[in-house]
């Protein structure tokens, strides 16, 4: 029988969930599955050994690996090539080893489209405030876009980056309006829903990334972090009254897709979902 090795590169990830979503669904699938964990901040040249780690990995036998926080941008100038998708997202969580090449792919927006369309089917998309304009945040907005987004308002306090991230999804999305901001408040008030997708409120970033006090009820609020399991912003959203979408979701059916890609079999990801812990 056919055994798969995959991993997860990332800083600060000794408590990622991603190895127990992959290995208990291939063991529910009745196939042997290990995933490992490429952690630079225990790895000896810390985020410059990101070529090291990718060497290694192959040479060790790996059928891919996850990419997170911070190098889903950093590893593209390592891949042979890239999926459609992570072309145009300009990110990548996502490397399958396949025939001595590294084929990078974004798992990213496909999850997030399908947490979101699960959660909120009816929620409108005319005009979505999102801040944060990094690799998981570039997923999410090709993500609504791709869904029928009518206008997207980006913020970011790296304010070229939100400038770099709006010219390539505008000229992906002609039929949407992009637009770029430079205070967090604008890209809220008016927005049929707001997406949180910066790293603030993760346990390694705690706080959060804008006031609570600027949303409104009848606004829906997406946050992509997952752990914890709500944020502060979440839970003050809630309180608030505006429908939400967890993070948890996004990252069950990522990892899914990105299991899909590893070893070429479907997982049950109604089942992922349920059994995330």
């Amino acid at each position: 029988m056919m055994s798969w090795l995959c991993g997860l590169v990332g800083d600060g990830i000794a408590k990622s969930r991603s190895p127990a979503m992959h290995e208990r669904e291939a063991r529910n699938l009745g196939i042997p599955l290990v995933y490992r964990l490429a952690d630079t901040a225990e790895w000896q040249g810390g985020g410059g050994a990101l070529a090291d780690i990718l060497e290694w990995m192959e040479r060790f036998g790996f059928n891919g690996t996850n990419v997170t926080h911070p190098y889903k941008q950093a590893v593209i100038p390592l891949l042979d090539t890239l999926s459609d998708a992570a072309r145009a997202i300009g990110a990548v969580n996502t490397v399958v080893f396949r025939d001595g090449k590294r084929i990078g792919h974004n798992t990213d927006w496909s999850g997030y489209a399908a947490n979101f369309r699960r959660t909120l089917p009816d929620a409108s998309l005319q005009r979505v405030g999102q801040v944060g304009a990094g690799g998981a945040a570039a997923a999410v907005a090709y993500a609504l876009l791709s869904m029928g987004a009518a206008r997207l308002d980006l913020f970011d306090v790296a304010t070229e980056r939100a400038a770099a991230l709006g010219d390539r999804l505008g000229n992906l999305f002609p039929e949407a309006q992009v637009t770029v901001a430079t205070c967090v408040a604008d890209v809220i008030a008016e927005a049929s829903g707001v997406v949180q997708t910066s790293p603030i409120g993760m346990d390694s970033h705690p706080g959060t990334p804008f006031s609570a006090s600027l949303l409104q009820s009848r606004q829906w609020f997406s946050e992509v972090i997952y752990f914890p399991r709500e944020t502060e912003l979440l839970a003050a959203a809630r309180v608030k009254g505006c429908q939400t979408v967890s993070g948890i979701g996004m990252a069950v059916f990522q990892a899914a897709d990105a299991f899909e890609l590893f070893t070429g079999l479907v997982p049950d990801r109604e089942r992922m979902l349920k059994e995330f812990d």
